[in-house]
């Protein structure tokens, strides 16, 4: 029997750039224009023609929905040619669609790939999710203690008082508990709007970002889209699943998943090595978004690879298409 294709990142790493830069330029023409589904939509075409150009097999374990719910790039979808190795893609075409259609910072395109297997297979539920940057023993921070704790506890290990520590947490009404416990620290908060794969990148480079640290609720696919970028850039993320009816306790199970109450460090959320590609769409403190120059549109991506621990910044210069609306 012929040994099945090994999974060589470094080989696979360009391409899949360019299946993050190809979304991030098809929606470009919809920034601010107002549009959320057409600017999805837009991204994702963009990301499954580019990927089925790859000499991989691959199967969507994080993607745009179950089957029924979404017609491409669903979960379980495959793609590529088919004559390469298997892996898992973990994918958003375009994390932060509002962020898109109204022209705020911090939307991307994101993408990650590692062997098959490597990968949570998490179902769409919430997520409770806490990450800090690198640098510190593993546990600095857990899931088990309270915000306050969290706070004093990252505050020492950095040696500072907790009102240099600032918090990264999603702007939802279910947080406003834990927002007024961490202000009563004295710790600063940066609320965002949507966006908490870029969110949890934030706090991998916190002399870039003024970001420390990430907590709160949010999806769960996008969580171990999360913890494969900490993977490459270092950092720690835990998270736990969070269930509101049976139903999304039958997805879990659907997904493998048996012990409800597990909480995932970021190796078991991500358990081989993955390479990760982001672009920016609009402007924010990782890459900045697309830019029109003269007859050009210009991207910037973020690639890297855990194995190595290498970052690459790229950038992208591409004719406009003046065929297409907006442009």
């Amino acid at each position: 029997m012929p040994q099945a294709p090994e999974f060589h990142d470094r080989m696979l790493s360009l391409g899949l750039a360019r299946v993050s830069e190809a979304a991030a330029i098809a929606c470009a023409p919809l920034i601010g224009r107002g549009d959320e589904k057409a600017a999805d939509q837009a991204a994702v075409n963009a990301m499954r023609t580019q990927l089925n150009m790859l000499d991989i097999a691959g199967c969507v374990v994080i993607g745009e929905g179950e089957r029924d719910e979404a017609p491409m790039l669903y979960i379980g979808e495959e793609v590529g040619t088919g004559e390469g190795p298997a892996v898992d893609i973990a994918l958003d075409p375009l994390e932060g669609t509002t962020l898109t259609a109204k022209d705020m910072p911090n939307a991307l395109t994101v993408i990650a790939m590692g062997p098959r297997g490597s990968m949570l297979h998490a179902p769409d539920v919430y997520m409770d999710k806490l990450a800090v940057g690198p640098g510190f023993a593993p546990g600095v921070v857990t899931l088990e203690m309270s915000p306050a704790e969290r706070v004093a506890a990252l505050a020492k290990a950095k040696g500072t008082d907790a009102g240099d520590i600032t918090v990264c947490v999603l702007e939802r009404p279910r947080h406003q508990e834990m927002i007024d416990e961490l202000r009563s620290t004295g710790a600063a908060i940066r609320l965002i709007t949507d966006g908490d794969v870029a969110g949890v990148m934030h706090c991998a480079e916190p002399a870039k970002t003024g970001i420390d640290m990430y907590m709160g609720s949010g999806g769960a696919p996008e969580g171990v889209l999360a913890a494969a970028a900490l993977k490459c850039m270092g950092g720690q993320i835990y998270g736990r699943l969070l269930f509101r009816n049976d139903d999304e306790v039958g997805r879990a199970r659907k997904a493998g998943i048996e012990d409800l109450d597990r909480i995932y460090s970021r190796d078991e959320l991500v358990t081989g090595d993955v390479i990760f590609a982001a672009t920016g769409v609009t402007d924010g403190n990782l890459v900045p978004g697309i830019r029109r120059d003269g007859g050009y549109l210009t991207a910037e991506t973020i690639l890297m690879r855990s194995k190595t621990g290498s970052v690459r910044r790229m950038f992208y210069r591409n004719p406009i298409d003046r065929s297409q609306p907006g442009r």
